[in-house]
């Protein structure tokens, strides 16, 4: 990353502050993903009052890791099939119409 287009950014994750270089184009997109992930550790807060902050925390960022995988992990359904099949399969089909 050069030095002109990074940023030096504090950020506060559940209460801890953590210092961060990111490129300046990040920036809104670091601080967005900062407050869901806030928002995600309030409301385990509230749904686990006796669990400690930090427990929290990972759990929101399993949540996070969850829907990552998936999202990763999935096939597209848009994704075109190769060229080289499609040709196979209508040669093939002109070759059954043939006989």
């Amino acid at each position: 990353m050069e030095e002109q287009d990074s940023k030096q950014l504090t950020v506060t994750i559940a209460g801890r502050p953590y210092p961060l270089k990111i490129k300046a184009s990040d920036e809104p997109m670091v601080r967005q993903i900062v407050k869901e992930v806030n928002e995600k550790v309030n409301k385990f807060q509230l749904a686990y009052p006796n669990r400690e902050k930090q427990d929290c925390l990972a759990m929101a960022l399993l949540g996070y890791a969850v829907d990552l995988h998936k999202a990763t992990n999935q096939p597209t359904a848009a994704s075109p099939p190769d060229v080289s099949e499609q040709l196979t399969r209508i040669e093939s089909l002109l070759d059954g119409a043939m006989s």
